[in-house]
């Protein structure tokens, strides 16, 4: 994916921040929903957590609850400020940092864990080693990871209108506004994401529900 189309994502997000949290009242998936938002405190409980791509905050308060120290960040200021005007537990702090390169990170700041909502799905397949790669050098041994992201359902989401030579697969959106927009939208397979994981990742858990994914693995 180019960084023209990578540009056009942000466009994307930064137009759809008032509207992004409609997808999370789809009446099939409130029990999945339910489940993963109850399941997120334990993990980083006492760590010191990078989110990479907080969007809106969805899930920002349900991971933070107990941990120590929670830096929630986006490249997009419009879906931070919707995510900085909810209630935060205490240990939460707002942040723009690009998730591909994490420029906005001092150059020195390590985290005891990270978690990526939503995000992976968005990441080019040429592109996710060296996100991966960007994300585990900030993590110290040990670090706890949590990833979750889309199944693919039929009738609940949106149809995918093209796969190009990469292997990547889009959505065509639109937004309230009547704009039309492609999205990338990637569903990999349990052994497809670990693949894609690298040596450093290790005791690799992977939970699905219907709607939803999950994988948890910690660092070397």
């Amino acid at each position: 994916m180019s960084h023209a189309t990578e540009a056009s994502m942000a466009d994307y997000y930064a137009r759809r921040a008032s509207e992004y949290e409609q997808v999370y009242f789809k009446p099939e998936r409130q029990a999945d929903i339910r489940a993963l938002e109850a399941s997120l405190a334990e993990p980083f409980a006492g760590r010191r957590v990078l989110e990479v791509a907080c969007g809106t905050g969805w899930w920002t308060p349900h991971g933070a609850a107990r941990a120590a120290h929670w830096l929630a960040t986006d490249v997009n200021p419009e879906t931070m400020a919707v995510a900085q005007a909810k209630p935060m537990p205490p240990s939460v702090e707002f942040r723009r940092v690009d998730a591909y390169t994490l420029e906005g990170l001092q150059p020195d700041e390590r985290f005891d864990a990270a978690f990526a909502g939503f995000w992976w799905s968005h990441v080019p397949l040429a592109r996710l080693a060296g996100w991966l790669a960007a994300l585990h050098a900030r993590l110290e041994p040990g670090a706890r990871v949590l990833v979750c992201d889309n199944r693919f359902v039929e009738g609940s989401n949106i149809a995918l209108s093209r796969r190009d030579a990469e292997g990547n697969t889009y959505q065509q959106r639109t937004l309230a506004d009547g704009s039309s927009h492609e999205v990338l939208k990637n569903f990999p397979t349990r052994d497809e994401a670990f693949a894609a994981l690298g040596p450093r990742a290790g005791d690799l858990r992977w939970a699905e529900s219907t709607y939803y994914w999950v994988l948890d693995y910690t660092l070397a």
